[in-house]
């Protein structure tokens, strides 16, 4: 039988409860990229950077409101949650999706960049439950386990979604790359 995931990270959460700030600080580590693609299901890439740091500003504040340590994942995608949603009522409306370049960069990187930001609004085109997945997997370059423990999820449930979503991604992009052409 496989490791219970919340086992390892629970003492963490009680610690920081306690104003551990070092086990804070290692939840920070192992939790920050799955909010980071929560958020970027949600935000541009920019302002999903951002609302990073202030996701855990907020879980720090508030973290003693949390009553189930092993809830913590659940109780954080949340906070991540409320920010954006904070975030769109502050702007009335999402954002479109853009990387900024800097003007000095190649003409390759340019283009990199843009296929990152196709590839990018084609994951969020898809069903909801393979954003996070596809995000985690791409961007954060996470593990099956990494990313099922990130989201609360057995790695079965993500190995299904991370294959049916990566199915569709690709039809989708090459039905792209067949209508923009070589």
């Amino acid at each position: 039988m496989p490791p219970d995931p919340q086992a390892e990270f629970t003492p963490l959460v009680i610690a920081a409860k306690r104003g551990d700030a070092a086990a804070f600080s290692s939840l920070y580590d192992r939790f920050a990229p799955m909010v980071y693609a929560h958020l970027l299901t949600r935000l541009s890439p920019p302002d999903a950077e951002d609302a990073v740091q202030e996701v855990f500003v907020s879980a720090w504040q508030s973290l003693h409101t949390v009553r189930d340590p092993g809830a913590f994942v659940g109780w954080l995608r949340g906070v991540a949650a409320n920010r954006a949603a904070d975030i769109h009522r502050r702007r009335k409306s999402r954002p479109a999706l853009r990387l900024d370049v800097d003007p000095a960069t190649s003409e390759t990187r340019r283009a990199e960049h843009e296929d990152a930001l196709a590839v990018l609004r084609t994951i969020l085109e898809l069903p909801e439950a393979y954003h996070e997945p596809l995000i985690l997997r791409l961007v954060a370059q996470r593990s099956g386990p990494q990313i099922a423990a990130a989201l609360g999820m057995t790695h079965g449930s993500v190995r299904v979604n991370l294959s049916r979503g990566f199915a569709m991604l690709a039809e989708r992009l090459g039905a792209l790359k067949q209508e923009v052409g070589p």
